[in-house]
């Protein structure tokens, strides 16, 4: 996990960050849905203390992976079991086969952050 000490250390990068939530708010194994302002829907998962963002519609069928189950690092589609990879968005069971969209994650000043460009 990426961890920026100061805001000054954001300010000289060119990324943006948005934050999502307090790095306390989710326990290893835990994920949660999260909806950016201007993007498409997040969820947000806690793999053994580090965090991962991927996107929250399955790549199979129109559902939300948050609604899903979080089983050791694969995220579990609730309509049709297929599953990916939270580390990598990599499809891992069919019938899904195209990978999840990921984000980078920051802990700044204690807050997750999802990092765009």
């Amino acid at each position: 996990m990426n961890t920026v000490e100061n805001r000054e250390a954001i300010v000289a990068t060119s990324a943006q960050y948005i934050p999502l939530c307090p790095a306390d708010a989710l326990a290893p194994g835990e994920m949660s849905r999260f909806d950016p302002a201007g993007m498409d829907p997040i969820v947000l998962c806690n793999y053994q203390g580090d965090y991962y963002a991927l996107e929250d519609e399955c790549t199979h069928a129109i559902a939300s992976m948050a609604e899903g189950e979080f089983v050791e690092d694969q995220l579990v589609c609730p309509v049709h079991g297929g599953r990916f990879c939270v580390t990598t968005g990599a499809a891992t069971k069919l019938p899904c086969r195209q990978a999840l969209k990921t984000w980078p994650i920051s802990i700044v000043d204690g807050v997750v952050c999802l990092q765009i460009d």
